[in-house]
């Protein structure tokens, strides 16, 4: 388990690997999209197994288990909420088996879809079914927690106030946003990072949101607002007819942009592959014949 001070001592100076998309993946392999993903993925191991050794071999420093909707609220359409804790502890074991020389960090997304946050009793159910699903990823020996794809703040305070006490692990948090300014929720980004900072993330950043040519920019705009490491996780562009459009060397090239504005933490979300995290540790270490960064950032030990 890494605390907090622990996690921005290490990834707070060169540039660190996360992992690409799971799901887009996953329904190439054969996941139905009408299913509970966190089901299929226990009863047809075998896929997520090999992607995420996939990612491992790519350079990937931290693998997302995919317990994403794996809390009680979320499993309770399959009628599966009594099976929370196993199942977050099933799938933490497996991303470990997958992947032993990364840490594992318990994947928590947003509630959108599960409650309306504007219910007089929606804010007291966000937090049990947060904490109830952070408990479970904590015995599983998850080494960090991410909230990621959030749409709001209340989403990543809440979180973060769970995540007090000396046995919790460091909580990296990232948005999805509606554009550079807002948060889908209308929420500026500015004032929904600076709360998430006071209130004690590891990390801070985005994720689902396009590789564009503006998103460099906004990286900039959000080192300039923190000291904390910075997150980038993007899709592969916005999707058309299923299928994303920008390929793994457009990617990788808006990726070391974005490293040159600020960010540490860096992968892929909706229609990246093993082969685009691998394209970018190749630009990073200077191995390939067109690194438009120009640089050499190689992580630290």
């Amino acid at each position: 388990m890494l605390t907090r001070d622990e996690f921005i001592r290490r990834f707070s100076s060169g540039v660190h690997l996360l992992d690409g998309a799971t799901g887009t993946e996953l329904w190439k392999a054969g996941m139905p999209r009408n299913v509970c993903p966190e089901q299929w993925i226990l009863e047809h191991p075998q896929p997520l197994l090999a992607l995420q050794q996939a990612y491992a071999s790519a350079g990937s420093e931290i693998i997302y288990a995919p317990t994403f909707r794996a809390q009680p609220l979320a499993l309770s359409k399959w009628n599966l909420a009594e099976k929370t804790e196993s199942i977050n502890r099933e799938l933490v074991a497996l991303s470990r088996k997958a992947a032993p020389g990364c840490l594992v960090a318990g994947d928590i997304t947003t509630m959108h879809g599960c409650i309306d946050p504007g219910q007089e009793d929606g804010p007291r159910q966000m937090k049990a079914a947060y904490l109830r699903q952070m408990e479970a990823l904590i015995a599983a020996g998850a080494d960090l927690l991410v909230a990621e794809t959030l749409m709001d703040s209340a989403e990543a305070l809440a979180v973060l106030e769970l995540a007090k006490g000396p046995d919790v692990p460091a909580v990296m948090v990232s948005f999805t946003c509606r554009n550079a300014d807002y948060l889908w929720s209308g929420e500026t980004v500015a004032e929904a990072f600076e709360a998430v900072e006071k209130a004690g993330a590891a990390a801070i950043g985005v994720n689902c949101v396009a590789a564009s040519d503006e998103l460099p920019d906004f990286i900039a705009k959000v080192r300039a607002r923190t000291a904390l490491p910075v997150i980038c996780k993007p899709n592969a562009g916005i999707p058309s007819n299923g299928k994303y459009p920008v390929g793994k060397a457009c990617f990788a090239s808006i990726l070391l942009d974005c490293v040159k504005s600020g960010a540490v933490l860096v992968g892929g979300c909706c229609g990246t592959t093993p082969e685009y995290i691998r394209l970018i540790r190749e630009y990073l270490d200077s191995r390939h014949p067109d690194n438009p960064a120009g640089i050499d950032t190689r992580r630290h030990p």
